[in-house]
């Protein structure tokens, strides 16, 4: 490839901005994020391949070299062999990326191997496919996806003085969702949580209410795949955007790190006030 070619600059300019989030969430690092990305623009130029795809070549570079960069800091220990047939797809055909999306779990992330710790980023807080974080860690789906259940039983076992922040349960839940995580959709639901709605809520087509923390588990199991991460008055939610602008807020109410409520929220008023969560968001 040319280096001087101006589209391939324009293209890899358009993406650097993701790039370098996803990089300083999985190192935990803002200028090692931009040195490896750096990295992987000059990886692209020197490349002989045919690259039919360039977010997803891009997405896989970079992890790889997130997942170096963590193996030098900490050798990690062979993974566990999988004995099941690969159900591989193309990772161009697979890159599902949300514009904007939670902070990374800098503290917890700690706890995991550089494998999980890249498979949970990609998955939990970017919304990756497990064909595409697979392509990067250069295993099967499968395995990747085994990875990321190790990573998030890992992740929900907070020490005392490490409970995880509202937004961190808000984003696990939409996560669990996307996914179809039954089971972890019940964990993250408080034993009597409800659903409920506003009237302009309900007026686009929402539940009017739904009762008990298996039923709205039901309800979000594998659902809720457009959904974004946004602030509503400074608190975590979520948001199903149109034409860019948010439609109907998911208003999360949670007690003792569980999910009590969700509303489904279409008043105009609220919905000026949704802003888009990225990853200047405070930690707090």
């Amino acid at each position: 490839m040319d280096e001087r070619d101006p589209d391939l600059t324009i293209e890899f300019e358009r993406e650097r901005s993701r790039l370098v989030r996803l990089a300083a969430r999985v190192l935990g690092d803002d200028t090692e994020a931009h040195d490896l990305v750096q990295q992987a623009w000059l990886r692209m130029n020197s490349t002989d391949a045919v690259i039919e795809n360039l977010p997803a070549w891009l997405t896989t570079v970079t992890s790889r070299l997130c997942l170096d960069r963590l193996r030098a800091r900490v050798p990690e220990a062979a993974e566990p062999t999988v004995d099941e047939r690969s159900d591989d797809q193309d990772p161009a055909d697979a890159v599902a990326l949300a514009d904007s999306v939670g902070l990374a779990l800098t503290m917890v992330l700690d706890r995991l191997s550089p494998a999980e710790r890249v498979a949970f980023v990609m998955h939990d807080s970017f919304g990756f496919e497990f064909s595409t974080i697979a392509s990067a860690l250069d295993v099967t789906p499968t395995t990747a996806r085994k990875l990321a259940s190790r990573a998030r039983a890992k992740v929900r076992q907070p020490a005392p003085d490490d409970a995880l922040a509202d937004w961190e349960v808000v984003d696990a839940f939409m996560a669990a969702a996307r996914d179809g995580d039954f089971e972890r959709l019940l964990e993250l639901l408080a034993p009597n949580a409800e659903v409920r709605a506003d009237d302009e809520a309900i007026a686009a087509g929402t539940p009017v209410a739904i009762d008990g923390r298996r039923s709205i588990a039901e309800f979000f199991n594998g659902s809720a795949s457009a959904a974004l991460p946004v602030l509503v008055d400074e608190r975590p939610a979520a948001a199903w955007f149109h034409r860019g602008a948010a439609a109907v807020v998911f208003d999360f109410e949670l007690v003792d790190g569980e999910v009590a409520r969700i509303t489904f929220r279409a008043d105009p008023a609220l919905l000026s006030r949704v802003n888009r969560r990225d990853r200047d968001t405070p930690r707090t």
